[in-house]
């Protein structure tokens, strides 16, 4: 079961002016299922996204960034689970633009005003006439469905709002998010999406959407895959009142992104506590270090380690496994007589080895929590990371082994 993750309660999600859900069940994989979302935005948004670095990106990815590049305004978003159009050359690419050419009929708009997205096995071809013609049959959805639509191996749908005050209106974000395993984002199978009915320009949402996820989505990893399907997309409605924000110097800019990064890290952490198999959750603070890439690589490196992670799920502080993780992160010149390791509050090592005061019983004790910070200190700079991870468990080799049956 996920990690002390609260289920989502539609009834605190904040509706967003400007945008319209449905979905639909195409039997992509499985009959009866939510599995095509659509996402259609009124005029006069602006939307911006960042995607997965992997170089077998998915077609859907491919097309997506094509359509944004073109310059049109944007109409609405159609997501599928149950396949990922990845690895599907020319034809994948065709596929998804037949998508988005059937949704645009509908919608009385160009195909590049749609953006497809996908999620689910790769190496397979897309049943687009499936989807084609379930389109139709969509019914009103309410965020909660729309978070439960884009599931693959999500035990839980993941989903959050928050309001905040500009100028005297009341501005409203929703995002969800999709992820359980395949997880190891590094986007200049994880998907979000968060609309806002604020006001932004196009810049101005393009510099926030890379900001916030380098601080979120960039900051888990569950097994240190890095899908070819990542996808995260700020959504502006321009509803609110608000006055719209047209730079980063702008008085509402910080607020504004701060409420966005809130929202962006919650989905983000949700996506980790539901990971694959995960019975733990695992918070990487690594302070003191000369950049902040130095730092995530360290954090990166412990998160990602299968003999940590393993070490985690049986409650074993076999802490030496953290220490060479660090120790092979890529820090050539790390000095580690200066670097303190720490299991919440527990001095584990310090001048380059055990510290004299560390209990067995102490890390025991820590290791045997549902949630778990470890702390490491560089001492070499200022600068400071965190990632968030979990644990190896049995049931993640079971799910990933029978994932295709």
């Amino acid at each position: 079961m996920p990690v002390n993750l609260k289920p989502i309660d539609n009834a605190q999600l904040a509706p967003i002016a400007g945008v319209d859900l449905s979905y639909a069940c195409a039997g992509i994989k499985k009959p009866g299922r939510k599995d095509v979302l659509v996402i259609r935005i009124d005029k006069g948004n602006t939307v911006a996204g960042v995607f997965t670095q992997n170089r077998f990106c998915a077609a859907p990815v491919q097309i997506c960034k094509q359509n944004l590049d073109a310059g049109v305004q944007i109409r609405a978003l159609v997501i599928n689970t149950g396949n990922a159009n990845a690895g599907t050359g020319e034809s994948g690419r065709q596929n998804a633009r037949a998508v988005c050419e059937a949704l645009a009929k509908e919608l009385d708009c160009l195909p590049e005003q749609i953006l497809p997205f996908s999620t689910g096995v790769i190496l397979e071809p897309l049943p687009v006439d499936k989807i084609v013609a379930a389109l139709p049959t969509r019914q009103p959805a309410t965020w909660a469905d729309a978070a439960e639509a884009i599931m693959t191996t999500d035990i839980a749908p993941k989903a959050t709002s928050r309001t905040i005050d500009i100028d005297g209106h009341a501005v409203s974000i929703t995002g969800i998010a999709k992820g359980a395993g395949m997880i190891h984002p590094n986007m200049a199978t994880m998907l979000g999406f968060i609309a806002t009915d604020a006001a932004i320009t196009r810049p101005v949402l393009s510099q926030l959407v890379k900001e916030v996820a380098d601080l979120s989505f960039n900051s888990i990893t569950i097994d240190g895959d890095t899908s070819t399907n990542d996808s995260f997309m700020l959504i502006s409605t321009a509803q609110s009142g608000a006055p719209r924000i047209d730079s980063v110097t702008h008085p509402a800019y910080e607020q504004l992104k701060a409420a966005l990064l809130d929202v962006s890290v919650e989905l983000a952490q949700a996506i980790v506590r539901d990971g694959e198999g995960a019975t733990k959750f695992i918070t990487i603070q690594v302070e003191g270090g000369r950049s902040v890439a130095e730092c995530k690589a360290v954090g990166y490196a412990i998160g990602r380690s299968p003999l940590v992670k393993t070490a985690f799920f049986a409650s074993d502080p076999n802490l030496g496994r953290l220490l060479a993780a660090i120790g092979y992160a890529g820090i050539n010149d790390l000095d580690v007589d200066r670097l303190e390791l720490y299991l919440d509050d527990v001095l584990v090592a310090k001048d380059g080895g055990r510290n004299p005061d560390y209990q067995e019983a102490d890390g025991q004790r820590v290791m045997q929590q549902a949630e778990i910070t470890v702390r490491v200190v560089l001492g070499r700079g200022l600068a400071n990371a965190t990632v968030w991870s979990c644990d190896f468990s049995y049931e993640y080799v079971k799910i990933n082994a029978d994932y295709r049956s």
